[in-house]
């Protein structure tokens, strides 16, 4: 009999480690869902809990505090939206639009919701930021071969067009509050990109 036990041992703690990992997802994927809808100050963990189906006591187990699950959160997310975007070819006017573009119908209302708090909340603009950093840096690999031979100032401009163009600001005046479809504000930022480059 002990033989038995100590045998089915590693897969009850398998099966354990499974409902651990799973339950994790869940906390993680509400609390992206609750600090995409809500300001930070209006989530709270017990709202995080009961969307997720733990305790409280369960959730601060895993992950201490809220500042650290929102840390976590971000994050995944972060991850998800970078790998998406270190997928945009090089070059490729077209296909890097598509790319920004459709990580926006994503995530854009989860950047515009963090954007708008930067000002007031530490933890949430220390993201923010890193955010801002990686889109400019991304801005200057996916558009090299148009900022080629560019230098100095005019080098600058350029990558700052560029950036703005492909902001999520961009994205939202054009979508949101313009009304444009996905293909037809896809169509604009690569009229307005090519006109940077002079082409007609």
């Amino acid at each position: 009999m002990k033989g038995d036990e100590a045998s089915q041992r590693p897969y009850r703690m398998a099966a354990r480690a499974e409902a651990a990992a799973a339950t994790a997802e869940r906390i993680l994927d509400a609390a992206v869902e609750m600090f995409t809808e809500r300001p930070y100050e209006d989530v709270s963990l017990d709202l995080i809990a009961a969307e997720s189906g733990v305790t409280k006591r369960t959730l601060l187990r895993r992950f201490e505090s809220k500042e650290a699950l929102f840390g976590v959160a971000m994050q995944r997310a972060v991850g998800e939206m970078v790998a998406h975007r270190d997928a945009a070819p090089v070059g490729d006017v077209h296909g890097a639009v598509a790319n920004v573009v459709g990580q926006y119908e994503r995530w854009g209302t989860n950047r515009l919701r963090l954007l708008a708090q930067e000002d007031r909340i530490p933890v949430v603009a220390e993201w923010v930021q890193g955010g801002r950093a990686y889109h400019w840096d991304w801005v200057a690999r996916v558009f090299a071969p148009q900022l080629a031979g560019l230098r100095g100032a005019a080098r600058k401009r350029r990558v700052a067009a560029l950036v703005a163009l492909t902001d999520v600001y961009t994205w939202k005046l054009l979508r949101r509050d313009l009304g444009l479809s996905r293909a037809d504000t896809e169509r604009t930022l690569i009229d307005l990109i090519d006109k940077l480059e002079g082409h007609d």
